[in-house]
């Protein structure tokens, strides 16, 4: 069954997505195949990584023994999910990497395309 306020926004023509907004997966197109009965399957489409220059650098975090990414991204963005951002600033893959060993420093930007103010 279709949310409500899905199908309305459909009907307007405006985006909906079944993630939150502040879900990397948020801005990604779907598309529908049907499986062998016919039945559809709705999935993502390809999610591309992007480059460390589409950040804005707010500051810097310097890594402290024990330190996981989750906590890091609760202090700075007051999300513990938002820890993709930091992946996709840092060029990483893996999130462990960013913790992996104390002093490391990792970026800590504004979201994907936001300029800042350079002037700060």
């Amino acid at each position: 069954m279709t949310d409500i306020s899905q199908a309305i926004l459909q009907q307007t023509g405006l985006k909906t997505s079944a993630f939150a907004s502040t879900s990397r997966y948020y801005p990604i197109a779907t598309t529908t195949i049907n499986d062998k009965n016919g039945e559809p399957i709705v999935y993502l489409k390809r999610r591309f990584v992007p480059g460390a220059d589409r950040f804005f650098i707010l500051q810097q975090h310097t890594v402290r023994e024990g330190e996981r990414l989750d906590n890091i991204t609760a202090q700075y963005y007051g999300d513990p999910e938002r820890f993709w951002q930091v992946c996709d600033a840092n060029n990483v893959m893996e999130p462990d990497s960013l913790t992996e060993e104390p002093g490391i420093v990792i970026n800590i930007t504004l979201p994907e395309g936001i300029a800042g103010n350079s002037n700060a």
